[in-house]
């Protein structure tokens, strides 16, 4: 079973940039479709991005689109969040979670299809 790790949350002024990474444990990681959810306070959590086990196919958010890009590493058992143009409005946890998914080119924006998630990391946005 594929475990994840999140990493590279901080304190960023807006307008900025982070790249967050999440990596996976076991040997199975290029079975998992990977998505990227955020929650921030008093909020429910939300979609940010997922991509296909072969790192083919890739869905955003429409918030999303053009500032974040999400990629993997299948050999180094990692998936990438690249963000750019960063907002207040971002501040919030950011998860990863991972989908086993049959299909290579597959991908999930819900967050009820996820078998596995991170513990999350923090991304604040100043203003």
């Amino acid at each position: 079973q594929v475990q994840l790790v999140e990493s590279g949350g901080g304190l960023v002024q807006a307008g900025g940039s982070l790249r967050l990474s999440c990596a996976a444990s076991g040997r199975t990681f290029s079975s998992y479709s990977m998505g990227w959810f955020r929650q921030a306070p008093g909020k429910e959590r939300e979609f940010v991005a997922t991509i296909s086990r072969n790192g083919g196919s890739t869905y955003y958010a429409d918030s999303m689109k053009g500032r974040f890009t999400i990629s993997r590493d299948n050999a180094k058992n990692t998936v990438y969040l690249q963000m750019n143009s960063l907002k207040p409005e971002d501040t919030a946890i950011y998860y990863c979670a991972a989908r086993l998914s049959r299909l290579t080119n597959s991908y999930s924006a819900e967050d009820s299809s996820y078998d596995l998630w991170g513990q999350g990391t923090q991304v604040t946005v100043s203003s």
